[in-house]
């Protein structure tokens, strides 16, 4: 077996992030060759003194990375497209001086996904919120909070819910969770105890969550996504009882669930007896009609709303919410209650006066007009600066899915536009290995962050990555 040389620091926690630094180092360093084999996950947890979900997790994570590639019966090995560092771009001529140490390309364009204009959360607004909250709230109120959350906030979110997602909301139903990341690990670990197994997800998802979810112990499938959303069909083909999807605004591809589609996917819910757990990403930002209401207002005890303030507000709030059947509502409570006690109190009175008062409201208002033209802008300045592209999806929320030009590189085009100051995230990661064979090369592109005017000038030089990669 190969000597992989890993060695951890357990006084710094993170084991599995350890792992997968010191396999990325391996390849970097040239130590580690494309279609080395690794050990399993069972032999090298034992060798490390590691539990086999840590390694499990590092795997996947770099599997998600493209540095691994896993197919049945030839193991893991390393990915033909992980070279090292001495291989990758044009040689270096011998320095006349001793070498400087490398640097990134500087960051002039963000185009990374996943976040909101930061520069224009309503400081002032939630302030004069905070403070209504400190002047009124009681002294008792500053115990240890109730775990599923203050009632006050529960209430105005079941009816904030009601009324603009359409759903069945009662205060009795709802939990105050640190982000919808914290509402999935702990319905995750409910589902376990019930007798679940699997946890069907969407095939391509978010790379960051795939971790997240594998570290509850569930096991993941992938399940594919076309223009109607998740393939209810495929999915009943699986083992999995639960799934987890992204209906308003699937992410990556931005494409809506269609109404046959949510049809099927509560039907097949009542024929298995299972779980739908709605994560009602980007739910907020619909640009060219009111959005769907949620699948949680057509099925209340078979699906699982969970939303947040993260991309609405910011997500250094950690403020999300799970609105679910009575048993489920009942087991997040009890994990709060195990786990953490409860959410900040303050946070959470700020945010029932800014839902009282019509902020949160007027403040969505802002940012659906402000995005739409973000939006308008980028989709348009691509169209003519790369004519061959093609925009996925409707007209909503905070990223672009750009499917690239035929026979252009991807992972070319990524690294030409950080050469050139443009932040950009490759699409490929996001599909499963197999499907990732046949998807046609695309980016995700977010566009929150940045004015109309910096929006044009990052197309214009994504199409002149595009163009020098054709040798243009």
């Amino acid at each position: 077996m190969t000597d992989l040389h890993l060695s951890l620091d357990r006084s710094a926690g993170r084991l599995a992030a350890q792992i997968a630094a010191g396999f990325r180092a391996a390849v970097r360093s040239g130590r580690l060759t494309a279609g080395t084999r690794l050990p399993s996950s069972r032999d090298l947890a034992r060798d490390l003194d590691v539990s086999r979900g840590v390694v499990v997790t590092a795997y996947e994570q770099l599997t998600a990375e493209g540095f691994l590639i896993a197919r049945r019966g030839d193991g893991t090995r390393i990915a033909p497209l992980a070279r090292p560092d001495e291989e990758i771009g044009p040689p270096a001529r011998p320095p006349a001086r001793p070498a400087e140490p490398r640097t990134e390309p500087a960051v002039l364009y963000d185009l990374t996904p996943g976040q909101p204009d930061l520069a224009a959360f309503p400081r002032e607004r939630w302030i004069a919120a905070a403070r209504t909250a400190l002047r009124t709230l009681p002294h008792d109120a500053l115990a240890y909070p109730d775990p599923a959350g203050v009632p006050d906030l529960r209430a105005e979110l079941a009816s904030y819910l009601g009324r603009v997602r359409a759903a069945h909301a009662d205060p009795g139903r709802i939990v105050i969770m640190n982000g919808v990341a914290q509402g999935l690990s702990g319905l995750l670990g409910q589902l376990l105890a019930d007798g679940h197994t699997a946890l069907a997800v969407e095939d391509p998802t978010s790379v960051r969550q795939l971790p997240m979810l594998a570290a509850a112990g569930v096991r993941l499938v992938r399940v594919p996504v076309d223009e109607e959303g998740l393939d209810v069909a495929a999915l009943a083909r699986t083992q999995a009882r639960a799934v987890l999807v992204t209906p308003a605004h699937q992410y990556p591809t931005g494409v809506v669930l269609s109404p046959a589609r949510r049809a099927a996917l509560i039907a097949w819910a009542r024929d298995v007896d299972g779980v739908i757990l709605e994560d009602d990403y980007d739910a907020e930002f619909r640009y060219d009609r009111d959005p769907v209401g949620c699948l949680q207002g057509v099925d209340p005890d078979r699906v699982v709303l969970l939303g947040s303030v993260s991309k609405s507000l910011a997500p250094a709030l950690r403020l999300g919410w799970a609105l679910a059947p009575p048993f489920l509502a009942e087991g997040l409570r009890e994990h709060r209650t195990n786990t953490d006690l409860g959410a900040p109190v303050l946070e959470q009175y700020a945010l029932t006066e800014f839902l009282r008062g019509g902020g949160y409201d007027r403040h969505l208002r802002t940012m659906r007009r402000r995005y739409r033209a973000r939006r308008d802008a980028l989709a348009g300045a691509l169209a003519e600066n790369l004519p061959g592209a093609r925009v996925h999806g409707v007209s909503a929320g905070i990223h672009l899915y750009v499917e690239l030009p035929g026979g252009c590189d991807e992972d070319g085009v990524v690294e030409r536009a950080a050469r050139a100051g443009v932040s950009v995230a490759g699409a490929r990661a996001m599909w499963s290995p197999r499907r990732a064979e046949e998807a046609p090369p695309a980016l995700v592109l977010g566009y929150a962050g940045l004015p109309e005017p910096r929006l044009v000038k990052a197309a214009q030089l994504l199409g002149q990555a595009v163009a020098h990669g054709d040798g243009g």
